[in-house]
């Protein structure tokens, strides 16, 4: 299964929701400008990663069970 780039994609993605997450997550809690500026784009960001992600998590499972 690892060797499906499908499947490596659908990591890379759920790493990508990950990643924005705890930016987000860093900028809410330590605050200030970069929170004041930023905190609204990240969120909507998350959303979109999070979107893509089960998309591709769902075309996956759909493939595989097909085969």
């Amino acid at each position: 299964m690892t060797d499906d780039p499908l499947f490596i994609l659908v990591i890379l993605s759920c790493a990508a929701v990950v990643i924005i997450l705890m930016i987000g997550i860093g900028g809410f809690a330590k605050g200030g400008d970069f929170n004041r500026k930023h905190a609204n784009k990240v969120m909507r960001w998350r959303i979109g990663a999070q979107f893509v992600a089960v998309c591709l998590i769902l075309l996956f499972t759909w493939l595989r069970s097909k085969s």
